[in-house]
Formats: structure tokens, sequence, C-alpha cells
């Protein structure tokens, strides 16, 4: 992993999963399946996050939250 993350709990139970390019990695948890985080692939030195996953973080007050509707990736626009 990048070292701008750290995982405060739980760090045994991430996996990561890899398709396509192989550039990003995706991590969730292997345990309940929900996605924490992910190395990015358009930028791979950057991070991805599940804000839910973020300690002290109530996304609900958060505005606005950006979604990802996981199909449509940013890289994959043409201009």
């Amino acid at each position: 992993m990048l070292s701008g993350i750290t995982v405060i709990q739980g760090e045994d139970a991430l996996q990561h999963y890899q398709f396509n390019t192989n550039v990003a990695k995706h991590y969730f948890c292997s345990i309940c399946g929900i996605y924490t985080h992910h190395q990015r692939r358009s930028f791979p030195n950057q991070y991805g996050y599940n804000v839910g996953c973020l300690e002290g973080i109530n996304p609900f007050y958060l505005e606005p939250v950006p979604l990802n509707d996981g199909v449509n990736h940013p890289a994959d626009r043409t201009q």
C-alpha cells in the first residue's frame, strides 16, 4: 500500500483485486465485502476511499459527497 493511508483496524481482513490494466488496486473487507479504498488507475500515486470507513467522519454530514457508480470510470471518458 501507499504510505498516505493508515489502516487502524482490520488490516488482516483486507484483500485486494486488480483487473484490466492491473494498475488500480481495489481493497475490500474479506469478511463483510465492503469496499474500503483503492489505489487509483488514473492517478496511481493517489487513493480513492470510502468516506464511510474513515474514523470520526459521518458521511451524511458532508456536502456534497461525490458518488461513483462503479461503471463509468473518469479515465474512460473521451474528450
